[in-house]
């Protein structure tokens, strides 16, 4: 019976008043055919007119033959009202039905079904009222006007064209992303609306289903004819394009009693390539939804997830961007074929939308406001192209040029961040911006063509040079703070220099030194730094063993858990000066505490048959010896520190041994140094 409700075509039966009687006419416009063992046959003359002065009106027979089936009919009569504002429209429809209403007649509806299914007449009328739309009975939803539109640019109030609390949905979002689809969109929206009470809840079940069911189809998205996807279709495969989601999307709201309008328009999607003009065809297809007075603008395809531009498939990832997204910020990436849909004061025009920078979902979703500059193609000045952002809260940002995190110093701000780009070669490069956000992982948000047509060979960049350099919101956050250098740049004209900065408690620190030039082991990475403590702070004394362009990195472990140290940033050292030639630092091993001091001799590496003076702090040490060829005590003076002499003649290292404990006999290793040959 099922296949017999849903293959019967509704007919409608058509009174005509004269006074207050019946109208004599009684006209049948259509009454499709059923068949299901056997079939319904109209009476000839299956019309008859009432003829004056008798009782009753006009009889429709159906005669039913022997395996014939079994069926009710729901008769509803539209009001006198009803009637009389539907006459006052035009002939847009061309309907017989509206023509018998303005010359005086009543409607009636009737609608064939099974008897033992609901009716769907019935189901519909508790939507009546809201289908009606205006005062005069008009259904067909009212194109946008001046009260739809927001003002253009964005004005950083809200990422929604409405004032909304996600945390209202918190409940309905749970429930309609359960809801299954057992049968026909029909059962399914009836389903949906069973915890929606509002207009707003209904488009909202409706988004949040459509989100988390239907799947993007992708082959059919790349199929020169996009074919036509039926809501019956897409509810049985759980596919379609983007104009299936907008199909969908819409009758789901009609059934749901709410004006919605599928908006076709050009969009910066999958494919896109910065700075691409349009032109033919439009690519996608959106949805308007009209809410409390006003049309606001949803995209249920992007909202549900995205596709791999590497492997061309799609992943569900819910996206609530694009959810009553504010029209100023839907313009970056979609533009409909009639300006009106694009709900802003003033309108963009075409062109406008090709050149404007296009700020991706999570550029807002990862809190951020603006950024400068704001069209996609720079041209570098002096072989140099800045770029900054500006953001809600702190936030973490790396970038990658032509896919490598090279050739750039990005140094974070507590709002947002600023990025310096050394293109290595003249030409057309691609620069991308990731942020962090409250996530563990960084999205695309930003992507810039490069025209570099100088290259200041003056600059290059260390390869190890990370990101963010210099200290910032995040070392403080991670145990690093009041550092003696706060910006990312350190110049030096004698190859050295001394970095301190406050460690909270409980934080180990550790540094070590990257360049391009020369091979530099793991072990000489930390050599030619010397880590001291005093006060409270961390020293780090850098010696440079050449000229040229280092990173300095920093790290941080805390002291009482398991794992590896976190990178935290980098200075950049610079120093031109081509005599440069120090020497690594001793050796030193586990230990060389935390709060030791060396003054002398910081070099690693020590003149031969010489007499070298030592002086050192040590804490909780009962006696120092320094062995070489012989072996010398120091003594502790009455400042704290062990100070002595050695003598390097005849040998080829120098150790610094400590006794802990008096009452042991048992030195260990602390720093270790090199003898020149002679």
């Amino acid at each position: 019976m099922a296949c017999l409700a849903e293959s019967a075509k509704r007919g409608a039966l058509q009174l005509q008043r004269r006074g207050s009687a019946l109208s004599r006419a009684l006209a049948l416009s259509r009454v499709g055919q059923l068949r299901a063992r056997g079939h319904l046959q109209r009476k000839q003359p299956s019309v008859r007119p009432r003829r004056p002065g008798r009782k009753g009106g006009g009889i429709m027979e159906l005669k039913k033959d022997i395996n014939a089936v079994s069926i009710d009919m729901l008769l509803i009569v539209h009001s006198e009202k009803r009637r009389a504002a539907q006459g006052t429209h035009s002939d847009q429809q061309a309907d017989p039905s509206a023509l018998l209403q303005r010359r005086g007649g009543t409607q009636l509806t009737v609608e064939v079904h099974p008897r033992d299914a609901m009716p769907q007449l019935l189901k519909k009328f508790s939507l009546a009222k809201r289908l009606q739309g205006d005062k005069n009975g008009n259904t067909r939803p009212r194109q946008p006007g001046g009260k739809d539109a927001h003002a253009y640019p964005w004005d950083r109030s809200s990422l929604k064209s409405m004032s909304l609390d996600l945390r209202q949905f918190e409940k309905l979002d749970l429930y309609a992303s359960q809801v299954t689809a057992k049968s026909g969109l029909d059962e399914l929206v009836s389903d949906l609306l069973q915890e929606a009470h509002t207009d707003l809840e209904r488009v909202r079940a409706i988004w949040i289903w459509i989100c988390h069911h239907i799947e993007y189809d992708i082959a059919a998205a790349q199929e020169k004819d996009r074919q036509a996807f039926k809501p019956t279709d897409i509810l049985r495969t759980q596919k379609t394009n983007c104009d299936g989601y907008a199909g969908l999307f819409e009758r789901m709201c009609r059934i749901a009693g709410v004006q919605c309008m599928t908006v076709p328009g050009y969009s910066k999607g999958f494919g896109y390539q910065t700075g691409q003009s349009f032109s033919g065809e439009f690519d996608h297809a959106w949805n308007a939804v009209y809410l409390e007075g006003r049309w606001h603008l949803v995209d249920s395809t992007w909202g549900s997830g995205l596709v791999d531009t590497t492997t061309s498939k799609f992943t569900f990832l819910y996206n609530e961007f694009y959810f009553l997204t504010h029209p100023a910020l839907f313009i970056e990436d979609h533009f409909p074929d009639n300006k009106n849909w694009q709900l802003l004061k003033p309108p963009q025009s075409l062109r406008q939308f090709e050149n404007n920078m296009y700020h991706k979902s999570e550029f807002y979703n990862k809190g951020m406001l603006s950024a400068h500059p704001e069209t996609s193609m720079i041209r570098t000045v002096n072989g140099k192209a800045t770029v900054t952002i500006e953001s809600c809260a702190p936030t973490l940002f790396m970038f990658m040029l032509n896919g490598k995190q090279e050739h750039g110093l990005l140094s974070l701000r507590k709002n947002g961040m600023k990025l310096e780009v050394y293109p290595p070669t003249m030409g057309t490069h691609k620069l991308q911006i990731f942020a962090k956000g409250n996530s563990d992982i960084y999205s695309s948000v930003l992507e810039y063509t490069l025209k570099c047509n100088y290259v200041d060979m003056g600059v290059r960049l260390p390869a190890e040079l990370h990101q963010p350099v210099g200290p910032s919101w995040f070392s403080e956050q991670m145990g690093i703070m009041k550092p003696s250098h706060p910006d990312p740049i350190i110049h030096t004209s004698d190859g050295r220099c001394s970095i301190s900065f406050s460690v909270e408690e409980g934080i180990n620190v550790l540094a070590s030194l990257h360049g391009d030039d020369g091979p530099i082991t793991e072990e000489t990475q930390r050599r030619y730094i010397f880590q001291l403590h005093w006060e409270k702070r961390t020293e780090l004394k850098v010696q440079l063993p050449h000229a040229g362009k280092f990173a300095l990195k920093i790290f941080v472990k805390k002291r009482q858990e398991p794992g590896n140290y976190i990178f935290v940033f980098n200075y950049l050292l610079c120093c031109a000066n081509t005599k440069v030639n120090w020497p690594m630092f001793p050796e030193s091993f586990g230990n060389w505490g935390q709060d030791n001091e060396l003054l002398e001799p910081l070099s690693g590496v020590l003149p031969a048959n010489r007499n070298i003076p030592f002086k050192l702090k040590l804490h909780g040490i009962a006696k120092v010896l320094v062995k070489g060829q012989d072996t010398w005590p120091l003594t502790l003076n009455h400042e704290g520190y062990w100070e002595g002499s050695c003598s390097t003649a005849g040998c080829q290292e120098v150790y610094v041994m400590v006794l802990e404990n008096a009452n042991h006999n048992f030195y260990s290793y602390i720093l270790k140094y090199k003898v020149n040959a002679q």
